[in-house]
């Protein structure tokens, strides 16, 4: 099973599954399942789409994550993560609710693809200044489309998606705020942030809202000229009715235009996930197959749409209630899937009762928590290049999109790593004579090993690749000397490229012409064997590919005297 493509960590923890641990995931499923009740209506109001459309992803997503994931305890389900982005599809009149369906069928697909060619471990490589940066963007948008709900301003028509355009809007209609609506988000906020402080095992959202239901119940009924905004006011009637399964259709034009869009979801939902599982398996002590979670993942992306549902991913504050409330196998997270089915069923026409600032209350403090502001300003502390990526990020997140975010986060992110790389590349001209008490790669000897005339020795320190292929070059061309025996040192040359061959091979045909032997020194296995393979033995001839620099000098005497002869 370990070494299996296909291997859901749900199939191993059945093995030796028993009451007592039936009894601790069915405790922990059962306050998880209350615990996403009203994150699942929240993220799915706030993606512009219903709130049992976000109770259906929480149910089939989160069962499918649970079933066929690789990590025993970590819950799935919509994220704030994806609010934004589904926004922008939905929103969009091309688009619109099959255009996300598509998105997330895709990014589905390719999540099972990294998962079969186990590239679990390639999402890690994602710089952490580009996390956080988008991150913190996500969570700063989040906040600024429930300012709205959260103060009760009257602004007619459909708020516009960009950020900007919001806050011009806003402050434009500023004196509209409803003290009462804004008192009932500012109290839900309040209720949210002081409910662990008094206990743990109640959820704070849920607290927030059973109150503030209640009390905009009585409001609304009794209160004379007194009316705060509800679920039902802004979606009707909320009907506890699966929807049958539906196919969208698809084009291959459609297709074409929503892969960027689908492939931000995968990475997203992909970061996400592991980094969910990665948070667990600290507190819990287990290690989760990236791999299959990333499966596991992609088949809840395909399936969810199938009903309605919105991309889903790992969730870490479900996930951590999980492990705090005793679960300990996937059996806990399925447990929650069943109790939010049963909740939708039994109880989703009251939700049409929830005040719309109290969700956005939820919303502000899930934003909050989200923000990561303290890992943000400490990052600011940190190298330019690592600002610059993080500052770029966040902007391009919050002004544009999160697609061009990270597409241009990450290109800057690559070029400063390669400019670094290039930096700390060195390449330097030996003369005279080695010390043997300062070379790793030499034999100790009592006197210091002599160069003799007619040798040059050259030394790499660094990777050998496209970004110092030239620079290796330019040095060999201003020297502008020919001596009979050129000696490269590569004993600290940890990998070499492509354009890096292409530039030795260049340079050994060129030496060649002029008269002059190539001698390569200490030559790391793993670049040996890529030379090896690039006709390296063949170009220079095996016995000038030298272990170390005793060798490569002695190769270098036998062929002075040979040119001698």
């Amino acid at each position: 099973m370990k070494n299996s493509v296909f291997a859901p960590r749900l199939f191993k923890d059945l093995r030796h599954y028993n009451k007592e641990k039936f009894m601790a995931d069915l405790m922990s499923g059962l306050i998880v399942g209350i615990v996403a009740l009203p994150l699942a209506i929240a993220f799915g109001i706030a993606s512009g789409v219903s709130p049992s459309q976000g109770i259906l992803t929480a149910i089939i997503g989160g069962f499918l994550v649970s079933a066929l994931g690789g990590s025993r305890v970590q819950i799935g389900g919509p994220t704030g993560a994806f609010i934004v982005i589904i926004y922008g599809i939905v929103s969009n009149p091309q688009l619109g609710l099959s255009g996300l369906m598509i998105a997330t069928m895709l990014a589905g697909v390719f999540l099972i693809l990294l998962g079969l060619f186990r590239l679990g471990t390639i999402i890690k490589f994602i710089p952490y200044p580009i996390v956080v940066g988008f991150t913190s963007g996500i969570a700063l948008t989040i906040f600024t489309t429930q300012v709205k709900d959260l103060l009760g301003l009257a602004i007619p028509g459909k708020m516009p998606g960009d950020f900007l355009a919001k806050w011009v809007l806003y402050f434009e209609h500023i004196g509209t705020i409803d003290w009462l609506t804004a008192g009932i988000g500012v109290l839900s906020i309040l209720i949210i942030a002081l409910t662990p402080k008094v206990s743990k095992k109640i959820p704070g959202s849920l607290l927030a809202i059973i109150l503030m239901t209640v009390g905009v119940y009585f409001i609304n009924a009794y209160a004379d000229g007194m009316h705060i905004t509800t679920i039902g006011d802004s979606f009707g009637e909320i009907k506890a009715v699966i929807p049958p399964l539906t196919v969208p259709d698809i084009s291959w034009e459609g297709v074409k235009s929503l892969l960027p869009t689908a492939m931000v979801i995968a990475v997203l939902g992909a970061i996400e996930s592991l980094l969910s599982a990665t948070v667990a398996d600290g507190v819990c002590g287990d290690h989760h197959n990236s791999n299959q979670e990333l499966i596991g993942q992609g088949v809840a992306n395909i399936c969810t749409p199938l009903f309605g549902g919105i991309p889903c991913t790992g969730a870490i504050a479900r996930t951590m209630t999980n492990i705090n409330n005793g679960g300990r196998t996937p059996v806990a997270g399925i447990i929650h899937a069943v109790v939010l089915l049963l909740i939708f069923l039994l109880l989703m026409p009251l939700a049409a009762y929830i005040p719309m600032a109290c969700l956005a209350g939820v919303l502000v403090v899930v934003s909050y928590n989200m923000s990561g502001w303290r890992t943000f300003l400490q990052l600011m502390k940190n190298p330019k290049s690592d600002i610059t990526v993080l500052i770029i990020t966040f902007l391009l997140t919050v002004i544009f999109d999160l697609t061009i975010a990270i597409e241009v986060g990450l290109l800057i992110a690559c070029l400063l790593f390669m400019k670094r790389m290039a930096e700390t590349t060195q390449i330097k001209v030996i003369a005279d004579e080695i010390d043997p008490n300062e070379e790793t790669d030499a034999e100790v000897h009592e006197e210091h090993l002599i160069i003799p005339e007619g040798v040059e020795v050259y030394e790499i320190n660094g990777p050998y690749f496209f970004g110092i292929a030239n620079k290796f070059e330019d040095l060999m061309t201003s020297f502008n000397r020919h001596p009979k025996v050129r000696i490269i040192r590569m004993r600290r040359v940890p990998f070499i490229d492509s354009t890096g061959i292409h530039n030795l091979q260049n340079l050994c045909e060129m030496s060649h012409r002029e008269g002059t032997h190539i001698v390569l020194s200490g030559v790391q296995p793993k670049v040996h064997e890529v030379l090896e393979h690039a006709g390296f033995y063949h170009l220079l001839g095996k016995d000038h590919i030298c272990p170390n620099i005793n060798v490569a000098l002695e190769r270098a005497s036998a062929i002075l005297k040979r040119k001698l002869a």
